[in-house]
């Protein structure tokens, strides 16, 4: 059976969709996991985008930060029992060894920090991406994977994967 305590969501920058999903499961599976994010090339700040919406759904920004995936690998690292990448890039990299066997999963979507424009263009990418990326953690919490097997959610995980959105 699958317990997972622990969530490390990875993208390439840690500067918008994980520091999203990172938010997302601190909000609503606080009760049941502790949520972190990282990525293979951190930008050092998350995208002024993420901050404003982060703002404005109530969160401390100041909680979050852009940070390396090497800082979840040493001896003092939290154990993770779940990583899951959202974006294409860093689910083709080769991840490092993190503590713990953890499960996988790909919940790829696009980038908000890609849109140009002003403002508003840029909320509202990052307003549909949280939307898109709160189906996915519900959908997730709505597991029963205490009594499930590791093949099972594995594969339950996939398919949340592929939900609506999915790049």
């Amino acid at each position: 059976m699958v317990q997972v305590r622990s969530v490390l969501v990875l993208c390439t920058g840690n500067s918008a969709r994980s520091i999203l999903s990172e938010a997302l499961f601190r909000r609503l599976g606080a009760d049941r996991l502790m949520a972190y994010s990282a990525g293979s090339k951190p930008k050092g700040v998350p995208h002024p985008g993420a901050l404003r919406l982060l703002a404005a759904k109530g969160s401390d920004t100041a909680a979050f930060r852009s940070k390396s995936w090497l800082e979840f690998t040493g001896p003092d690292a939290p154990e993770i029992d779940l990583a899951i990448t959202v974006c294409g890039n860093a689910a083709g990299e080769v991840c490092p060894a993190f503590p713990g066997t953890p499960l996988r999963a790909h919940w790829g979507l696009p980038d908000p920090a890609d849109v140009t424009g002003g403002d508003a263009a840029v909320d509202a990418a990052f307003a549909e991406t949280w939307r898109l990326l709160e189906m996915r953690v519900q959908a997730m919490l709505a597991l029963p994977l205490e009594s499930m097997d590791r093949d099972a959610a594995q594969a339950a995980l996939a398919e949340i994967g592929a939900m609506e959105g999915a790049a």
